[in-house]
């Protein structure tokens, strides 16, 4: 089976896709460019919904729109805080839709949408997960397997990338029913781990997850501490660098028959 991945970036947005089905990922790029531009027509004319940092009530027939405020809801943050996981999530579901092209139904789905993904696939795959310059660093991943599917994984840190954390933890990484939930989840419990006391902060971290309904589990690295709960996927080591992991965590499991496309 040949796996073909496809990357492309539109302003903030920096996006992987991943199948066997070069029509999946053409549809998950309409589908993307589509929502996006549902969801910059809203912000021009509901603004709060752009720069609030609390949930905000919405009244529109937009798929983006109210699934953002209702992860926004469950996780008590601004709807902006789940953004890049819904439309990994609704990209995702359009890979899933059988058209006229596919004779047989997709079996190997994914999308990462600057660090949050959204999987389904028959086929184990690996997730790496980045810590930044640190005991971590890119030592550590998840392996997704059949079972553990559907899966939304997002990541919150304080300390890499430019997303907004009002805590100080180096990755608090969410697995939940949907990107989109996972998305606000780990912002909301990232915005927990703080404070002098590491450990009491990663605990403080580990039991708010339990207050979010669709959460499966979490895993919680701060200052070399670590923390988990409920239930994650396998944890495995990878080796490799920030600039050949994408690559080498398919070819590990379809060594020959993997092929980049735009």
């Amino acid at each position: 089976m040949k796996i073909f991945r496809s990357h492309f970036t539109e302003k903030e947005s920096d996006i992987t896709i991943i199948s066997e089905s070069k029509n999946a990922i053409l549809r998950a790029k309409e589908a993307f460019y589509y929502h996006r531009n549902n969801l910059e027509k809203f912000i021009l004319e509901n603004n709060d919904f752009l720069i609030s940092f609390s949930p905000v009530t919405v009244k529109t027939d937009l798929k983006i729109i109210n699934l953002m405020a209702n992860a926004a809801g469950i996780c008590n943050v601004g709807p902006m805080a789940t953004v890049a996981g819904a439309f990994a999530d609704l990209m995702l579901e359009s890979m899933k839709v059988k058209d006229e092209n596919d004779s047989i139904a997709v079996k190997i789905a994914l999308v990462e949408n600057g660090g949050e993904i959204a999987i389904e696939s028959e086929k184990p795959m690996k997730i790496a997960l980045y810590a930044g310059f640190n005991e971590l660093n890119l030592n550590l991943g998840f392996l997704i397997k059949k079972h553990d599917c559907p899966i939304g994984i997002a990541t919150s840190s304080a300390t890499i990338g430019h997303a907004i954390s009002l805590g100080q933890a180096d990755v608090v990484t969410i697995f939940a029913e949907n990107a989109t939930l996972a998305d606000g989840a780990a912002t909301a419990i990232g915005n927990v781990v703080k404070g002098n006391d590491i450990e009491g902060s990663i605990k403080k971290g580990l039991d708010a997850v339990n207050d979010v309904d669709g959460v499966f589990g979490a895993f919680i690295y701060r200052e070399g501490k670590i923390g988990q709960i409920g239930k994650i996927p396998q944890l495995i080591k990878i080796e490799g660098n920030t600039t050949t992991i994408l690559k080498e965590k398919i070819e590990d499991y379809f060594p020959n028959d993997f092929e980049f496309i735009k």
